[in-house]
């Protein structure tokens, strides 16, 4: 499949043609310090209903309803590069989920119509994964935030990715991406290139992959009960989804239980060896090369 050209994100919101676009437009202003009767302290985020608010540590706020788009509260001299971080990870997030789509922590590569994700916490090596992967001429389809449509009860789609890729420095030399501005001035990653472009089209979901440390690199699949006990342990996104849908503990248990029988799963175990790097990559490229076609 050729691969689509990306649409660069640096200041506010590109979202390629995702169904909620119209809800991601932006307009400065005060946004509200208490969202239904409750207090949002900066450094906090509160989500009821249709709206969501957000205030940072550094004077940022950010307050959404649905129908409006987002108000954006910028500090005097306040950093547009953090403007952008905020807009693309927790406000995206919060937006996608009261539009009834399901942000997953997760950064994934496209191959023969199907998309090949890969989840882990923070520094699990997801960005660094995709951009190896991008080496071996697999096209990046997301980075960090993988976003779900679960209308269709026979099918799960992934929307496309709306945030560019970023890489440390060591990580850059690693996988041989290039290079493009900083990410933040007191940020250490920088923007990078995908290797092999990406794709910025709706595809459905072939699998989820858990990154892990381990002495040797295995792909290994996951049972259904296994999958079931790792989506337990979500990401902060699966908390948004939830109180944007006014799903109770049986509502994300019946969602978990549909993720697991869906969705093929497995665990990538690898050292975090840079010497092994490139060996890691070409088990996880074959894997992906392997899976089936989209029917």
């Amino acid at each position: 499949m050729p691969s689509a050209p990306a649409a660069r994100v640096k200041d506010g919101l590109v979202p390629y043609a995702v169904p909620f676009a119209d809800e991601l437009r932006l307009r400065a202003g005060a946004v509200p310090e208490a969202l239904d009767g409750v207090a949002v302290a900066r450094g906090c985020q509160h989500l009821v209903g249709d709206s969501f608010l957000l205030r940072t540590h550094t004077g940022f706020g950010f307050y959404y309803r649905k129908g409006e788009g987002i108000l954006v509260e910028r500090p005097h001299g306040g950093d547009t590069s953090e403007e952008s971080l905020w807009l693309n990870g927790s406000v995206y997030a919060a937006v996608a989920s009261i539009a009834g789509f399901k942000p997953i922590h997760a950064s994934a590569v496209a191959w023969n119509g199907r998309v090949h994700a890969f989840t882990g916490p923070g520094g699990a090596g997801k960005s660094t994964l995709i951009a190896g992967l991008g080496a071996q001429g697999l096209p990046m389809f997301c980075d960090d935030t993988l976003v779900l449509d679960l209308s269709d009860p026979e099918r799960i789609t992934c929307l496309p990715g709306h945030k560019r890729l970023k890489l440390l420095p060591d990580a850059l030399a690693l996988t041989g991406a290039v290079a493009e501005e900083k990410v933040a001035p007191d940020n250490d990653k920088f923007y990078a290139r995908p290797p092999a472009g990406d794709i910025a089209v709706r595809l459905p979901l072939s699998e989820l992959v858990f990154l892990e440390d381990g002495p040797e690199s295995a792909m290994r699949p996951l049972p259904p009960g296994e999958r079931f006990a790792r989506l337990e342990a979500d990401h902060h996104t699966d908390v948004l989804f939830a109180q944007a849908q006014k799903l109770d503990r049986a509502g994300l248990f019946s969602l978990h239980a549909r993720l697991a029988s869906q969705v093929p799963m497995a665990r990538f175990v690898r050292p975090r060896d840079p010497a092994r790097f490139a060996a890691g990559v070409a088990i996880a490229a074959n894997h992906v090369r392997s899976a089936r076609s989209v029917r």
